[in-house]
């Protein structure tokens, strides 16, 4: 067995998960009730997401209840690559009860149950485990359940205290004192403290054992300074403190703040308290006078002392606070860690603050030694700090920062011999002159100071490659100057790791589809949101085997820490923003379908009911402005704002709120198909609430975050939704229609049926139910939909007219392009016809179309734009005007004009790049609709078209073939055939005049008088030849170059034996749009001949003994209405011109079908009503169209099918 499992074993190891399935069904042939191989099959198809198959195998291997190590090893990665967890749990409980004599099973089941957090259960069987089998870590095992049982958010505050001490009086029983290991010494002097016992948790800590290991365990020391502190002992421990400080020349900083926290232990004795603070300073004088500049914790406590004095206003000199700082500068100023160890002590003012500035500006920028440069560098950063706004002045700005450019260039000399990989000295100058660069962009909006910060930074990054602190500064102000790709670059560099990812990445993430070229197809920010979110499906699978490995190595301090790293990690707001961007992206870039719709509405709405963690780090980011302005790293967020939870929150609502329109799922259909368990209910009272009233909740908090064009956005989505919902709650069918259609897809994908769902005939039978209340009354969209476009529309002005920085720019575009998409999420469902007939919304669609007709012209408008911008940014002008917006920080030496060029090189065409990427994406967007309508539009004439061309006695066939156009394939041409050289061309048995391909260019040959084009369209190889005009300007311009796609325009030609096409017109094609121009060819040309050959397709009243070769050729009486027709007469159509009368008539005497009458039965019965008179295909158009419009038809299948409104 062992030689036929190998295979399997070696192919799921290489992730070859079709070989290990084609391994297992090879064992599965010879032994087919073998649970371990079925196991590994199921393991393997989870892999390969084929869920529904694995979801058998799996229940089947489950049903039978193994017990065999192997098999529940491998059904343990299987459920958790479904996410059923507690089935998990259920397979090891069933196990171990058919085996309760099984210490290894009942092991595996209590660490199941540790995997999901599961502490009750978990303590059961540890205490279970500790009767069965006398192992002391059992005891403790159940001890730590029961703890952590306690600390869990869900359990009652009633229920702590008992479980507390049910953990105190289960150690009591122990065998073997606690104090003999030290992680179970800390479990027991931790149960002690969470039940306020302090006195015998102090005994603990103090007795001779408690004290070695303290000593030894920093988890222990931490505990007993934390049980001191519980007791009031904080004169006891500032004693302590001096006593290890003196005699045990401990420097831990902890020593030092428990001294000062004795110091100050009763404020309102400020008698006792002076006398302590002079006390204090005379012990803390002497370790400094002893360590001298060895160590810095005696100058940095003197200097927290002072502060604390002055806070509690006992400060007996005020000169004290200068002459420490003074004397820490002169020790400390050459170390880098000079200005934030002295940033908490140096907000001065007045005559302090005088003191204070002369000291600092007596440094010079000298670059004689590393220790004088770190000296002038701190003394720039302090003097900086306390910089009042009278001298933040434009020019004084650029003056310093001028000088700091001078002073950084020359500390490089310092690291010349420094190796790649090392930081150069003077790098904080370079930072510091770029953030009074971005200080004076945030005075004055000019983004040329944006450009000086920029470029020097890149000479900063080209010395010292590996300065995160620098990219990150990089990274802030390219996404201010439009160029991502850039930022992007830098943020890749930094190569963040593991937890980071979680706590770095919104540096770059953050508002992340203002940038995103997903409309293009471009998936680079799509691809980035995926690689950042796998630290959070890392966490859920790692983070639970360290929890266990905690157990097994007795590691009991460690597990709490462990549980709130996962739960801070699997809760991040981090981690939601990014999937809610991502979410932006995904909707602009795949088709909107159901299954899009409902996984992530499912997802969204786990979203919506966690209580979040924001583990975002901002303070990392260097900060060296003022303190009485604003800090770095506001100044460089969008709009000064940073996506929070409130910003979630809107956006979750919005989306949630459109998906649950767009999709067919309610409660009831989720709890049924869904896979995998739910999460784990949240702690926050605010998700008890029903969701649709959380849905509906408008909170200012949240709506602050948000910036003006979000807030707009926010009002036009609420507006949309409840406009809409009414509708999408009447036409949503039932939830046993739902569950019905899910279980017969199921069954025929997978040849089973749906799991745990019941499904009765009735259900399956019936595709739709009668509904017996009235559909909603078709009421006109608030002016807040309409009007957003408006407004954006002014908005997009004001930004592309003004100022604005390319972010903004694009953050206004971005939204109006996701207030589109999320009209196109939210009106998918009005676009099939049997919906609009069935539930009577005849008047709904035009509403939507003329929505949807407004939006597209703005995409298409703003889309112009945007491009005609982008052609204007990657120039040699505006290349020229940011290097001359750098004289500033251009000096003689490698930062000379030439190195400013390049980075303006890039700069721009950056710029350039997101624009028109952006610009196009947004084109695609609103042409891929407006090809639709085309298309549609098109199909109504050409079928009109072919009505009239079928009455060879009203029409002259040969006029009519030869002012044609019709759509063809180049195996067409090749099989088109002409009787003699004065006949026309026939395809089939139809005369064609004019025709028109899209082809790809294989070869251009280029003649004086014409130029030959060989072109393949995948069905034949053709040539086009074009003859060249030469007063003709244009085709001297236009120039076809090979391997292009182009849409030909011309008629059939043949000389001697070689056939080609006369091209009157060849436009090549865009890239963006070559994709769309095949399709749409393709399928025009299809369906123009299948009418030409059939006919139109035929109705049902003319019953199966029709024939298409006869409907085709006579096709015109098939459609004639019956001499029994009615005439109209009543007044709800007296106001109708005759031809809708017509129409109107024709329609009603047909037989009432789902399908409506086709446009060609309703042309071909005009024409027999005409009298020979020419028909006029367009009148017919436009009369369906005002009939429409009036609401006296409706569009049933397609808009190529009609039927009366009752």
């Amino acid at each position: 067995m062992d030689r036929q499992l190998r295979p399997i074993y070696e192919a799921l190891d290489t992730s070859s998960n079709k070989s290990a399935i084609l391994a297992c069904n090879k064992v599965l042939k010879k032994q087919p009730k073998n649970l371990l191989v079925k196991a590994l099959k199921a393991l393997a198809l989870v892999r390969s997401q084929k869920v529904e198959e694995s979801l058998i195998l799996c229940d089947e291997v489950l049903a039978l209840k193994p017990t065999d190590d192997s098999t529940l090893t491998a059904m343990m990665h299987v459920l958790r690559g479904l996410g059923r967890h507690m089935d998990m749990v259920a397979m090891y409980e069933d196990a171990y009860k058919q085996q309760p004599g099984n210490e290894e099973l009942g092991t595996q089941t209590f660490f199941a149950n540790v995997r999901i957090g599961n502490w009750k259960a978990a303590q059961q069987i540890a205490t279970k485990m500790h009767k069965q089998f006398q192992g002391d870590h059992y005891l403790y095992w159940s001890v730590v359940c029961t703890l952590l049982q306690a600390n869990d958010p869900t359990t009652p505050e009633s229920l702590r205290t008992i479980l507390f001490k049910l953990a105190q009086r289960v150690l009591s029983q122990s065998q073997t004192p606690s104090s003999y290991h030290a992680e179970r010494f800390h479990l027991h002097v931790t149960v002690l403290k969470e039940l306020k016992l302090y006195d015998e948790a102090y005994e603990m800590v103090e007795s001779e054992a408690g004290k070695i290991i303290c000593a030894n365990t920093l988890a222990c020391e931490e505990l007993r300074r934390e049980i001191w502190k519980l007791k009031g002992l904080v004169k006891e421990a500032g004693d302590r403190g001096e006593k290890r400080i003196i005699a045990a020349k401990d420097r831990n900083w902890l020593e030092f703040l428990a001294v000062l926290d004795a110091t100050f232990s009763n404020p309102e004795d400020k008698s006792t308290t002076s006398q302590n603070i002079t006390k204090t300073r005379e012990f803390l004088g002497r370790v400094v006078e002893e360590d001298g500049v060895k160590d810095r914790s005696g100058h940095l406590a003197l200097l927290e002392l002072e502060k604390r004095s002055r806070q509690h206003g006992l400060t007996t000199d005020s000169t004290t606070l200068n002459s420490l700082l003074e004397a820490y500068f002169l020790n400390f100023g050459g170390k880098p860690c000079c200005y934030e160890d002295l940033q908490p002590y140096v907000g001065l003012d007045g005559e302090e603050l005088a003191r204070w500035t002369s000291v600092l500006e007596k440094q010079t920028a000298s670059a004689t030694s590393v220790p004088d440069l770190w000296r002038y560098i701190n003394a720039q950063k302090l003097l900086r700090y306390n910089l009042p706004p009278s001298a933040l002045t434009p020019e004084a700005e650029i003056l310093r920062a001028s000088q700091q450019v001078d002073a950084y260039l020359e500390g490089l000399k310092l690291g010349k011999d420094l190796p790649s990989y090392e930081l150069q000295h003077s790098d904080d100058l370079a930072i510091l002159a770029s953030q009074a660069f971005v200080n004076v962009w945030k005075q004055n909006g000019d983004d040329s100071h944006l450009y000086n910060a920029a470029a020097l930074l890149e000479y900063a990054i080209s010395r010292s490659k590996m300065s995160y602190q620098i990219r990150l500064h990089l990274i802030r102000i390219y996404r201010l100057l439009g160029a991502p790709s850039l930022a992007l670059e830098h943020y890749r560099s930094i190569n963040l790791k593991q937890v980071q990812n979680d706590t770095l990445s919104h540096f770059m993430l953050s508002r992340a589809s203002t940038f995103s070229l997903s409309s293009m197809g471009d998936l680079t920010y799509t691809t980035e949101c995926m690689e950042s979110s796998r630290i959070y499906l890392s966490n859920s699978e790692e983070t639970a085997e360290l929890i266990v490995r905690a157990f097994v190595n007795e590691k009991y301090s460690q597990i709490p820490d462990f549980i709130v790293f996962e739960d801070r990690l699997d809760n991040s707001l981090q981690r939601d923003l990014i999937k809610m961007e991502h979410v932006r992206m995904r909707v602009a870039h795949e088709q909107v379908n159901s299954e899009l719709v409902d996984m992530e509405l499912i997802e969204l709405k786990f979203i919506f009911d966690r209580l979040h963690h924001d583990n975002r780090d901002f303070s990392i980011l260097a900060n060296y402005q003022p303190r009485t302005g604003l800090s770095f790293d506001k100044q460089t967020q969008f709009f000064e704002k940073s996506q929070g939870l409130g910003w979630l929150w809107v956006f979750l609502k919005i989306y949630i709120k459109a998906f649950q329109l767009a999709s067919d799922l309610d409660d009831t259909v989720e709890d049924k198909l869904l896979i995998g368990d739910r999460p784990k209910p949240s702690s926050d009272p605010a998700t008890k609430l029903p969701l649709k009233d959380r849905l509906a909740a408008r909170k200012q908090e949240e709506i602050d975050e948000l910036s003006k064009e979000e807030a707009l956005f926010y009002d036009y989505a609420s507006a949309l939704s409840e406009w809409l919902a009414p509708y999408h709650d009447y036409a949503r069918p039932p939830p046993s229609v739902v569950l019905a259609e899910a279980a017969k897809m199921t069954e025929q994908k997978t040849g089973h049926p749906l799991r745990g769902l019941d499904i009765s005939p009735e259900m399956l039978a019936n595709g739709s139910t009668k509904k017996d209340e009235e559909p909603p009354a078709v009421v006109e969209p608030p002016a807040a939909i309409s009007g957003y476009f408006d407004e954006m529309s002014k908005r997009f002005k004001e930004v592309f007219e003004g100022k604005a920085l390319p972010h903004e720019l694009l953050h206004v575009v971005t939204l109006t392009q996701e207030a589109f998409l999320l009209f196109v999420i939210e009106t998918t469902r009005f676009k099939a016809s049997p919906v609009i007939k069935q539930n009577k919304f005849g008047g709904l669609t035009q509403y939507i179309k003329d929505i949807r007709t407004k939006s597209t012209a703005l995409l298409t408008e703003i889309s112009s734009a945007l491009v005609s911008r982008a052609e204007a940014q990657a120039t040699a002008e505006s290349r020229k005007a940011f290097t001359d917006a750098c004289k500033p920080i251009v000096r003689e030496s490698e930062l000379d004009h030439d190195f400013v060029l390049n980075v303006a090189k890039k700069v721009t065409e950056a710029r350039k790049q997101i624009l028109e990427g952006v610009g196009k994406g947004m084109g695609k967007t609103a042409r891929t609709l407006s090809m639709v309508a085309e298309a549609e539009a098109t199909s109504l004439k050409i079928l009109l078209s072919a009505v009239e061309e079928a009455a060879p006695e009203e029409v002259d066939a040969k006029r009519a073939a030869s002012h044609s156009l019709r759509p063809v394939t180049l195996k067409q041409l090749v099989e088109a055939t002409i009787e003699h050289s004065d006949a026309d061309w026939k395809i089939g048995d139809v005369e064609v005049g004019q025709v028109t391909v899209v082809a790809h260019v294989l070869s251009v040959q280029a003649q004086t008088t014409n130029c030959v084009y060989l072109l393949d369209d995948g069905t034949a190889q053709f040539e086009a030849r074009q003859w060249v005009d030469a007063n003709n300007e244009e085709d001297g311009k236009r120039e076809i170059t090979e391997n292009r796609y182009v849409r030909v325009l011309g008629t059939l030609k043949v000389f001697g034996q070689k056939r080609y096409i006369t091209a009157t017109h060849i436009d090549e094609i865009p890239p963006e749009r070559v994709c769309d121009e095949l399709c749409f060819h393709i399928s025009e040309a299809a369906m123009v001949t299948l009418i030409f050959e059939r006919g139109p397709p035929p109705r049902p009243s003319e019953g199966p003994s029709t024939s298409r070769s006869n409907a085709g050729a006579n096709s015109a009486s098939a459609y004639s209405a019956s001499s029994s027709s009615a005439a109209i007469n009543s007044a709800q159509y007296a106001g109708l011109s005759p031809l809708q009368r017509q129409i109107i008539t024709f329609l009603v005497s047909q037989p009432k079908t789902e399908e409506g009458i086709h446009v060609g039965a309703i042309a071909r019965h005009i024409a027999s009503m005409s009298g020979g008179a020419p028909l006029n295909a367009d009148g017919i158009s436009k009369a369906l169209d005002e009939l429409s419009d009036q609401g006296h038809v409706y569009t049933t299948i397609d808009d190529s099918h009609f039927a009366v409104s009752e």
